[in-house]
Formats: C-alpha cells, structure tokens, sequence
C-alpha cells in the first residue's frame, strides 16, 4: 500500500503543478514517444540478461509492491522451526532429522509452518546444511566459513535483477532524448509549415524528453532500490539460520542458539528475548 501511495504523491505533483502552471494534460498521449523510449528501455534489459534474470526481476517486482511476508509470524515460525529441528538434533542426533529434511513438504514438523514451507530457498538452505552437518565432523569455525561464502553467492544472485533494472533506468533520459531527437527530424520536415504547427511537434518531442527522466527518477530507480531494500530484508533469514547453526555447533544450548539467530532479523518486528522464550514455553506445554 505505501508504494502505491508513493506512486499517487509522484503522479498528483508532477501532473497537478503541470496543470497548474496552464499545462494540458493532452499534450503528454504522444505514442510514438512512448513506443521509443519503453521499447527499447524492454528491448534492452532482454538484450543484457539471460531469462532467469529477467523472470527473478518479475518477481522481484512484484515481492517489493505487495505486502510485506516477512512479518511478526513469519519470524514466528522461523524461530520455532530452528528451535524443534535442534531439538530433534539433542534428543536423537543429526540423523534424526532426516526423514523432515529429505523430504520437507511431507514432514509432519515443517507443514506446522506453512509461511517458512512455501519458500523453496529457505527450506533447501536449512536442509542442504543440516545435510552437511551430518555427514562429518565439522566445527563452528569451518561451518561459519563454508555459509558466509554460500550467503555471499546467494546475495550477489539475488541483487542481479534490481541493479539490472537499475542500470536501465539510467539510460532512459538517453531513450528519452532519442525519442525527442527522432521528434525534431519531423518536425524539420515540416519546417515550411505554420509556425503553430512547428510549435505543436516540438512540444511533442519534447515530451519524449520528459517521459525519459520522468520513468527514470520517478519510477524505475525507486522501484530498483524497494527491490534491493526487499532482498536484503531477505537475506536477513539466510544470516538468522547460518548464526543458529553455528552457535549450535559450538555447543551452545538450544534457546541460545536460536537466540543468536533471533539477533539477525530486522528491527522492525524483530522479538523480544522474553517473547522468543514465551513461544518456547509454549510449545513445551503442548508437547505431552
């Protein structure tokens, strides 16, 4: 909801001071512009990435214009699944996990939390480590080592497709003064026409100009920095398990290695110490 507020404050001042100055609103429908300055602005992202890249950037888009999912019961259910996963670890050893992580979506422990379950990067991630951590000896500092690389790859992945479109919005004033270059060799055509005439077409370059800087500042460069802002939010998880695994292969009890996660999740909903054992107590009182 606050990017579609965002994006009605852009529209109302831009196109209310226009009209406010005598502008009429008429004077922006110029398709040819649009045609221009969108297509290649489409053409090109096609051009510089591969389709993987360009299908995370639609999704991307649009993780960073809906609700925000990673909310009070998502770090909820977060810290509990980490929590009963350890648990199972201390009461039967890492192979006791296996019949949950080989195959999750039929495990009676992660379907107890749906919102952690359908995201396929956490659950592979929890799962391919936990995996590690069982087929040897391995210590905190050497597991420490091996998830900050794989979080860093992750990161740099996930970052691609908003500093793609970010590097295109760059280039749409250049588009835009394409379309007004293209704009005034027609209007040189009619140079022998009435000077009205002249007026009306170098307006409507002029408006290709306009779109260019308009798509780029206005809309495209804060919808690359909402999905940067959204992704690193999600890394924020990835850092949450890798800090709860570690500290659980240092040997510290379970609360505070789950603790120790719970200190990586952003400040805006992150729990409390004293919330994070009101959940643990909890689920000991249902436990028979």
């Amino acid at each position: 909801m606050q990017k579609f507020i965002g994006l009605i404050v852009v529209l109302a001042s831009v196109i209310g001071g226009y009209m406010m100055s005598g502008g009429k609103l008429s004077s922006f429908w110029q398709p040819g512009e649009l045609v221009i300055i969108l297509g290649a602005g489409a053409g090109a992202l096609i051009i510089a990435n591969p389709k993987h890249v360009l299908k995370a950037m639609l999704g991307q888009i649009k993780a960073a214009v809906r609700k925000d999912e990673q909310n009070d019961e998502f770090q909820h259910q977060l810290l509990m699944l980490m929590y009963e996963l350890l648990e199972l670890v201390q009461d039967g050893g890492l192979k006791a996990l296996d019949e949950h992580i080989d195959v999750p979506d039929s495990s009676a422990l992660f379907t107890r939390y749906p919102l952690i379950l359908k995201d396929k990067g956490f659950i592979t991630f929890i799962s391919d480590n936990f995996r590690l951590m069982a087929m040897g000896k391995i210590n905190e500092h050497e597991l420490e080592s091996i998830l900050e690389a794989e979080i860093e790859a992750v990161e740099e992945e996930l970052l691609v497709p908003s500093r793609s479109l970010q590097r295109t919005a760059e280039a749409m004033p250049g588009y835009g003064i394409c379309a007004a270059v293209l704009g005034i060799i027609i209007t040189m055509q009619s140079i022998d026409g009435s000077i009205a005439l002249i007026g009306l077409k170098v307006a409507a370059a002029l408006v290709g100009t306009f779109l260019g800087v308009f798509f780029c500042y206005c809309l495209m460069d804060p919808l690359a920095n909402a999905m940067e802002q959204c992704m690193k939010k999600r890394m924020t998880v990835f850092e949450c398990i890798r800090t709860v695994l570690v500290n659980h292969a240092a040997g510290k009890p379970t609360l505070l290695a789950v603790d120790a996660g719970r200190k990586m999740l952003p400040v805006e909903n992150k729990p409390t110490f004293a919330t994070l054992d009101g959940w643990v107590n909890q689920m000991t009182e249902r436990t028979p």
